[in-house]
This record gives C-alpha cells, sequence and structure tokens, in this order.
C-alpha cells in the first residue's frame, strides 16, 4: 500500500509496449501509465462510480506484481471539504 498526495492516470502507453500498465512515484504523487483502451474503462468506471483495478506489469510474464485499485468508500468524514 502506498499512500500518495495526488495521482497522475497517463493514457499514451502504446500496448506496443510490452506492459499492461507501468507504475511509478513522482515526487510525492504516483503516475500510471494505461493503454487508451484501459484510460477509457477508467472514465467510465469514475463516472459510473465503480471501483476500477489497473494491473502493472509485463503483458507477456504471468509475474504480475502490482495493482492500482480506486476504490469508492462509504466514510466521507475524512476528504478534503476544499
Amino acid at each position: 500500500v502506498t499512500g500518495a498526495s495526488f495521482v497522475v492516470f497517463n493514457g499514451a502507453l502504446k500496448t506496443s509496449s510490452g506492459f499492461l500498465a507501468k507504475s511509478s512515484i513522482v515526487e510525492d504523487g504516483l503516475m500510471v501509465q494505461i493503454t487508451r483502451e484501459t484510460m477509457e474503462s477508467l472514465r467510465q468506471a469514475l463516472r459510473d462510480k465503480k471501483d476500477f483495478r489497473i494491473t502493472c506489469g509485463e503483458a507477456d510474464t504471468g509475474d504480475v506484481k502490482e495493482y492500482v485499485d480506486i476504490c469508492w468508500v462509504e466514510n466521507e468524514e475524512r476528504t478534503n471539504k476544499g
């Protein structure tokens, strides 16, 4: 589990790169590079307020080590009101 001040979703990852998705820590945030198709699915999930999982790692290997989970929560007491 990684805490971050911000998250950037970059939808420019090419399918030919050999990766499902890539995540990296940038300053005090997280950058997630995803394909255009995954970006479209993520946008729809956000519109529908549905949880969404991005699997990171190489497409060819079965060794997936990272997931980026976007989860909607019931408790909104700790959200930033500003």
